[in-house]
């Protein structure tokens, strides 16, 4: 199964969205599912996600600092 998070720069919210569940899917072994990422505009292509949400998904044991925005939808 596919799971689709969007946001508007895909810097902020998506990319947060995108690792809170990979990280409870993971925890529930649940191996079957596909979690990405996408902004509706491309005004971020390659860069990380915005340093405040990759400082929250880090307070929550979680890494989001490897994705890069660039899908648009």
């Amino acid at each position: 199964m596919n799971i689709l998070m969007v946001c508007l720069g895909n810097i902020c919210r998506s990319p947060l969205a995108e690792g809170i569940m990979i990280d409870k899917l993971g925890k529930a072994g649940n191996a079957a599912y596909f979690v990405d990422s996408a902004g509706t505009g491309g005004w971020h292509s390659g860069e990380k996600p915005d340093h405040r949400s990759i400082t929250i998904a880090a307070k929550h044991d979680i890494s989001i600092d490897h994705q890069r925005a660039g899908k648009s939808i």
